[in-house]
């Protein structure tokens, strides 16, 4: 696979120095990238509008005119997937990182070896967001990005996969989480949830970033924590 990064800051000797390292990185780990660079957020949205088919977004925060987590914003309400790494010359904007799901934050100037692991870490969530599960409903095939499920749900004989859209079929829970992967976790008899929705975990409920309320058996606290933890 090929993967497309683009390289958004509005200083030059930055942007050759990014993309440097991003042809080392490549060269080193076998990988094939095609690399493109913005001097400002307008020029990468223009580009942006008409080909979204950007892996890696190397994202500047402090720039002229539209500010870096501005415009990841912009791109977040239609878009999950773009891998955004912020890269700026201050901490102070970390935590506005997590209402855009950015993946890391690096700060200037940045080290070739903090890159690398930023950019293998980035391709190994691409990787698992190609991950599929396939539903055999009545008269047609459904097939769910891992990443879109939320959580599932047994009730009786049914299980339903809470996705973009809801969809139940008549199959046990322990079949469906032997071909889930380890993002998910078994919350007792009832649900499975993704790990990347967990908001905040109580000693009775897990808090999901849908607004959705699961109840977490007695003795899970300990066990779903140490999962979340693994899988960040």
């Amino acid at each position: 696979m090929k993967y497309k990064i683009a390289i958004c800051d509005d200083n030059e000797a930055d942007v050759q120095y990014i993309s440097s390292l991003v042809s080392l990185w490549a060269g080193s780990n076998n990988v094939q990238v095609r690399v493109d660079s913005f001097p400002s957020a307008e020029a990468f949205l223009f580009r942006y509008s008409e080909h979204r088919d950007y892996d890696i977004l190397l994202l500047d925060i402090e720039m002229k005119k539209m500010d870096g987590v501005t415009m990841a914003r912009l791109i977040r309400k239609e878009n999950e997937l773009l891998q955004i790494v912020f890269i700026t010359g201050y901490s102070d904007y970390i935590s506005e990182g997590y209402d855009v799901s950015a993946l890391h934050y690096l700060l200037k100037p940045v080290r070739k070896e903090k890159l690398f692991e930023v950019l293998e870490r980035a391709v190994k969530r691409i990787r698992k967001n190609e991950r599929l599960l396939t539903l055999e409903l009545s008269g047609e095939t459904v097939r769910i990005p891992f990443y879109e499920i939320r959580y599932l749900e047994v009730y009786k004989n049914y299980v339903t996969v809470h996705a973009k859209r809801d969809y139940t079929v008549k199959k046990t829970l322990t079949e469906f989480e032997a071909e889930l992967d380890e993002r998910f976790f078994r919350v007792g008899r009832s649900f499975i949830i993704n790990l990347s929705y967990v908001q905040r975990v109580t000693r009775n409920e897990d808090h999901l970033s849908d607004g959705s309320k699961i109840p977490l058996p007695r003795g899970k606290y300990e066990q779903l924590n140490r999962a979340i933890i693994s899988y960040s």
